[in-house]
């Protein structure tokens, strides 16, 4: 029986989505041969209700220096984390803030902090995306970020009135370090706010892609109140975000720091209507799961067999677990076209597909386009308007499999 990697308790298995490699290993053809897999399961605890993988892939595997996705590739996003930035200086009672982020990336949250001369310091896996963010004027460092690393940060530039991540927390199995160092780093009066995907999203909306190697958690207010008690914290605020397919907001603060607002019991109280945690909920999930993938599945064959030519849009780290899951390789969709260069001239992983830029001719285009990216519907769709006028048609599969 597996148990739960945040609290050690009984965690049992509600899904099964095959053998599958690493979802951001854009191959060399040379390197096939030598692909990594491993078995993505999912597990709920029974103790604290914390949605987890069953499995735990090596943190360097996934997060190093050739690691592709930088947030500035999304206008939107950007947007988002400006004003994130913002906020974030509001939750300090200081005159002089010091705000470290987590996972910091290429830094554009950070660059709204350096350019009003906010104290900030990025840490992050990737060297090259720390590289990025240097050049970009932010203060970051290459490191995974644990009990450790805090301590050294509190050394050298002081304590903390704000640990921020993003998209990241998910991505660490090793929480227990994680929260000692936020405690280790923060003021008494600091608070650590994280966002990553919503657990109940990714149930309403059955979006299993949001399930893959870096995704070890799937966040609930009711998994993240636990977490917090066992580590001096306590829930104080909880927001729902619509990006990323669906996303809450977490802050946390010291124990008796800060008194909690109505929104984490509201949403605690709302997951458990919902049954996010009910052994015969979740097999009922899993089989929405199964049911996405025979439409989709059917939607392609059909479509292929009607002579339209196919494409896959954008080589996202979700779309691993879609195309991998489904058995979908080059004879349903012969290529997936993507504007990052670092995935260019590569293959997308277990599948093989080439990964290519987009064509300079409309022309060239597919008549179909599948929309890996569909957290970024509205905005795609919009930079993407001459090709559905000229008769281009999108297969979407959240959050029902369609043709549009």
């Amino acid at each position: 029986m597996p148990t739960c990697r945040a609290c050690g308790d009984r965690a049992e298995q509600f899904l099964d989505l095959g053998r599958q490699p690493l979802s951001d290993a854009f191959l060399r053809p040379e390197e096939v041969a030598t692909e990594f897999t491993y078995d993505l399961t999912v597990t709920c605890c029974q103790g604290c209700g914390m949605v987890q993988l069953g499995s735990e892939v090596p943190r360097e595997r996934m997060f190093h220096s050739e690691y592709p996705f930088r947030t500035a590739s999304s206008h939107r996003m950007t947007q988002h984390f400006r004003a994130v930035a913002d906020r974030l200086v509001a939750h300090s009672s200081t005159a002089d803030p010091f705000v470290v982020e987590v996972g910091c990336n290429d830094g554009t949250m950070l660059r709204r902090l350096a350019e009003t001369g906010v104290r900030h310091l990025g840490v992050d896996a990737s060297a090259d995306a720390v590289r990025d963010a240097t050049a970009a004027g932010v203060q970051a460092q290459c490191a995974f970020f644990e009990l450790e690393t805090a301590r050294r940060i509190a050394a050298e530039h002081g304590r903390a009135d704000v640990v921020y991540a993003a998209n990241t927390m998910c991505h660490i199995p090793y929480l227990d370090s994680v929260l000692a160092g936020a405690a280790a780093l923060l003021t008494d009066d600091g608070v650590l706010v994280f966002e990553d995907p919503s657990w109940e999203d990714v149930f309403r909306l059955a979006s299993f892609d949001q399930i893959y190697d870096e995704h070890f958690y799937l966040f609930s207010a009711t998994s993240v109140s636990a977490l917090a008690l066992r580590h001096g914290f306590r829930l104080v605020d909880v927001e729902h975000l619509d990006v990323h397919g669906g996303e809450l907001r977490y802050t946390l603060a010291r124990s008796g720091a800060r008194e909690p607002g109505p929104a984490p019991a509201a949403q605690v109280a709302r997951e458990r209507a919902l049954g996010l945690t009910d052994p015969d909920v979740l097999a009922g999930f899993a089989e929405r799961v199964a049911a996405k993938r025979t439409a989709l599945l059917d939607l392609l064959r059909s479509t292929r067999a009607q002579g339209r030519s196919v494409a896959g849009y954008a080589a996202t780290a979700k779309s691993a677990t879609v195309l991998n899951y489904c058995g979908i390789g080059p004879d349903l969709i012969p290529c997936v076209y993507d504007t990052t260069p670092e995935k260019q001239g590569r293959l997308t992983p277990g599948t093989h597909i080439p990964v290519l830029p987009f064509p300079d001719s409309p022309d060239d285009l597919p008549d179909t386009f599948v929309l890996f990216a569909w957290n970024h519907t509205a905005e795609v769709l919009d930079k993407e308007s001459a090709f559905r006028a000229d008769g281009g048609r999108w297969i979407r599969y959240v959050p029902d499999v369609e043709e549009v």
